[in-house]
């Protein structure tokens, strides 16, 4: 599932209540608003102080060029959410072997995208490599960079992904 993205991939089919259905390709899940689920992983460097922050390629079938901390990417046909967060933090940023910590679990729905959304959480203070297909940018960032970022309205954010990082930012108050 990794590399450019293809409208034409099978992906996991979801109902609205969680529950794999079947299989349907990329292109016509999103054209058609298709339940799906995806996964997004935040990565944190080893002391907790600081969010990898990165800014989409311009080749996304969605959101492209949208800045967003979340690393992770749609389910294929019986993947696991933790399998595919895995895969995801792998194929997008190179970080591997690393335990993924559940941390949320919501439904997106904007009434054209719509997804079972699976979060985790890292701690890494290894190297980096950026997927090129999937991230045109990226560096460290602290909290309060991070919440500059959610408000300059000329940085825009994925949406999906600025709600699971404003719920995860509320729930964890000043304690980030």
């Amino acid at each position: 599932m990794g590399g450019v993205q293809d409208a034409d991939e099978e992906v996991a089919r979801y109902d609205a209540d969680g529950n794999e259905v079947g299989v349907a390709p990329r292109g016509v899940v999103y054209r058609d608003g298709l339940w799906h689920a995806s996964t997004g992983v935040l990565v944190r460097s080893g002391d907790g102080e600081r969010v990898y922050l990165h800014r989409r390629s311009t080749e996304k079938l969605i959101f492209p060029g949208h800045y967003d901390c979340w690393a992770g990417g749609v389910l294929g046909p019986g993947e696991s959410p933790d399998a595919a967060a895995a895969r995801e933090l792998d194929e997008e940023l190179g970080v591997r072997g690393v335990a993924l910590t559940p941390i949320d679990r919501f439904r997106y729905d904007d009434g054209a995208l719509r997804y079972h959304v699976f979060l985790y959480e890292v701690r890494w203070d290894g190297p980096l490599r950026h997927q090129p297909e999937e991230v045109a940018w990226g560096g460290w960032v602290m909290v309060p960079e991070l919440r500059a970022v959610l408000a300059d309205p000329q940085r825009p954010f994925t949406p999906d992904g600025r709600i699971g990082i404003e719920r995860w930012l509320d729930r964890r108050g000043a304690r980030v």
